[in-house]
């Protein structure tokens, strides 16, 4: 999962920043609204935490300006102001869910969570696939109830391939996916990641869709 993380407070932004990074996300993390519209049009990302309180544009301005171009990006808001006319004028503005400052982080995770799979049109907390558990919020997957080991990436490519079952998925879509700005990505980095998970599932599992990208079939 790819997050962007838009947040003036240092401290906070630093905090959240590391929490995401130790989750397994991939995050990238701006200071102001005019980045973060940038960054919003320039950038695949699963789900955006926004602050309200931002310089050079509020987060609820980037949020409206996001929705008038089209941008179907769930949004989570994050922000002091608790008043009840806040709640509903973020959410109106075309928020999907809305956090008060202070929070617990694991609440924040969770919430993210919900939001992905609402937008995948998944309702179940374990994504299932043939005899492949995969457990989002544990980070665990299972093959016939053995728990298999998988890094970081490797975890993240798998999920995004199997959420997306039946459709094929190119190579630079995933690496977007996988890699924050100034991570460090080789030519041949994603098809290392798909040999490693091959080996660890089987051959069949992912198949190369020559000149395009990576399937998994979708089941049935």
């Amino acid at each position: 999962m790819r997050i962007l993380l838009v947040e003036d407070d240092i401290l906070l932004g630093e905090g959240l920043h590391a929490g995401f990074h130790r989750e397994k996300y991939s995050v990238d993390w701006v200071k102001n609204g005019e980045s973060a519209m940038l960054a919003m049009m320039d950038t695949e990302y699963d789900v955006v935490v926004l602050d309200v309180g931002l310089p050079k544009m509020s987060g609820l301005d980037v949020l409206r300006q996001a929705r008038n171009k089209g941008n179907k990006l769930p949004v989570l808001i994050l922000t002091a102001r608790d008043a009840v006319q806040d709640r509903v004028e973020g959410l109106d503005a075309g928020a999907d869910d809305y956090l008060v400052k202070p929070f617990e982080f694991a609440e924040l995770c969770a919430r993210i969570r919900a939001l992905t799979r609402r937008l995948r049109g998944i309702s179940e907390q374990f994504i299932s696939y043939q005899n492949i558990q995969l457990d989002p919020a544990a980070h665990t997957v299972k093959l016939d109830d053995n728990i298999i080991e998988l890094s970081r990436r490797e975890f993240s490519l798998l999920e995004e391939l199997l959420t997306s079952a039946g459709r094929v998925l190119s190579k630079s879509y995933l690496e977007q996916k996988l890699y924050s700005w100034g991570d460090e990505i080789g030519s041949n980095t994603i098809e290392v990641h798909i040999h490693h998970l091959r080996k660890k599932f089987g051959s069949e599992l992912i198949k190369t869709v020559r000149g395009v990208g990576y399937i998994i079939a979708k089941e049935g």
